[in-house]
């Protein structure tokens, strides 16, 4: 039985509960008044009352400093930030659709840190989880076996190879305008490429920019907090352009019909035979999740034992192995299972928390403000912008609709999982989502893989 299905909107930004704006407004849904109000208002899906009496307590210890500097104060101060953040970028309208919550749980700790705000009991309880604990070292090997192995070979295989033309000619297309608009700008063709272009590209903050970051680092020296807030901007930048062409991409459909799909990528009709292929959801098994975490941490050592042979950092070597285990057929199906559903708690109820951790101690506050120009907006935009494009007329070219071709391909600058969501919620054709998700997971790594090693020689 094949694992997961790509339907499923996984990724370093998925998984989250829904915002209480958003089940109050569910068919039904009840409008509690008075004190019962209060008490259906949630924060991360928890209950106000509870969360608020969470959060009293682990301030209450932070401040008489009774805060545990280990694991156990660092998860409740991420969590309890996290939680809050998200929920906050989450319910302002539009704000909601361009990746607010990731943005809030990076800049905000960024923010507090760089103004000296920061609580040093917490500060040091982060530390040492996100440090010495190496919490997203755990957090990276967890989202990499997850989405690799989670998604269903049929559509891995086949899906790829439908849209390995529009994504190769489009990420070509993509890298050249960067690199040129860079130059105008008087950016170096490297510096466009790998900090620009590379992040967009990348696959999300989770999947993408965290591995590029460790990659950098081994191989330059410089600091990872440094390369992180280099590449965090042009992510969140080449989010929201594409968001914003896939709804261009779908008046334009309405409009002009002949291009237009409504949802189909393929004109044979080739896609909706593919997709029904496509296996159950599995039930929850905590045995599995168990396995999934093992074999998660396995492939990361596994990185780490060719590194020192092949010279590429071990989470970018994680990375290639599990495709190449997945498309092999190596691992169980039941193992894969496991991993995927280890992923996708982690994905839900650590994504948030771990961004805080990253804004906290790994993104310089003044590096990150300095990021946003005019300038580099124009360069992000022009990335993105050429690779739609390419993607429109490409599926002309291979007589697939070329509005879901640019749909698709624009996936490839997404911010993840919550960046496919909201790029076909946009553009109205969430039935692409398998697709959206090889562009997002498979041309993101791919991007990884290809940075690192050319880093590695351009050095």
């Amino acid at each position: 039985m094949e694992s997961q299905s790509a339907q499923a909107s996984g990724s370093p930004l998925a998984g989250t509960s829904p915002t209480h704006a958003e089940a109050s407004n569910a068919p039904g849904a009840a409008n509690p008044s008075g004190p019962s109000r209060w008490t259906a208002l949630t924060i991360g899906g928890a209950p106000l009352p509870m969360f608020v009496a969470i959060a009293a307590i682990t301030g209450l210890a932070a401040l008489t400093g009774r805060l545990p500097a280990d694991m156990i104060g660092g998860f409740a101060v991420l969590m309890i930030a996290g939680m809050l953040l998200g929920e906050i970028g989450g319910v302002i309208p539009g704000f909601r659709h361009i990746g607010g919550p990731a943005i809030l749980c990076l800049f905000v700790p960024a923010a507090l840190l760089g103004n000296g705000l920061m609580d040093d009991a917490m500060l040091k309880a982060i530390t040492v989880t996100m440090k010495t604990a190496n919490l997203q070292y755990l957090y990276i090997a967890c989202l990499v076996a997850g989405s690799m192995l989670g998604m269903n070979r049929k559509i891995l295989i086949q899906g790829f190879l439908k849209m390995f033309v529009p994504l190769l000619i489009g990420t070509l297309a993509a890298i050249a305008a960067g690199c040129l608009a860079g130059l105008l700008f008087g950016f170096s063709p490297r510096h466009t490429f790998f900090f620009i272009v590379m992040p967009i590209l990348g696959g999300g903050i989770g999947e993408g920019i965290l591995p590029l970051s460790i990659g950098y680092s081994e191989i330059t020296g410089e600091a990872q907090g440094h390369l992180i807030a280099t590449m965090v901007p042009a992510a969140l930048i080449g989010n929201v352009v594409a968001i914003l062409s896939a709804g261009l991409l779908k008046r334009f459909g309405e409009k002009h019909a002949h291009y237009n799909g409504n949802g189909m990528l393929v004109r044979s009709g080739e896609d909706r035979a593919l997709l029904e292929g496509q296996s159950e959801a599995q039930a929850l098994d905590l045995r599995l999740m168990g396995h999934g975490l093992l074999l998660a941490c396995t492939l990361f050592i596994l990185g780490a034992l060719l590194a020192p042979l092949t010279g590429i950092p071990g989470p970018v070597l994680m990375i290639v192995a599990a495709a190449v285990m997945k498309v092999a057929r190596v691992i169980p199906a039941s193992m894969e299972t496991g991993a995927y559903q280890m992923y996708k708690f982690m994905s839900t109820n650590l994504t948030f928390a771990i961004l805080v951790g990253l804004g906290t101690l790994f993104v310089s506050w003044d590096k990150l403000v300095g990021a946003f120009s005019t300038a580099y907006f124009v360069i992000c935009a022009a990335t993105v912008i050429a690779m739609v494009v390419s993607g429109f007329f490409v599926g002309m070219w291979l007589k697939m609709f070329p509005v879901e071709s640019a749909i698709v391909t624009a996936c490839h600058s997404g911010l993840g999982g919550t960046g496919d969501v909201a790029i076909l919620s946009s553009s109205n054709r969430m039935g692409l989502m398998p697709f959206a998700q090889i562009s997002t997971r498979i041309g993101g790594a791919g991007m990884v893989v290809i940075a690192t090693v050319l880093m590695k020689f351009w050095h």
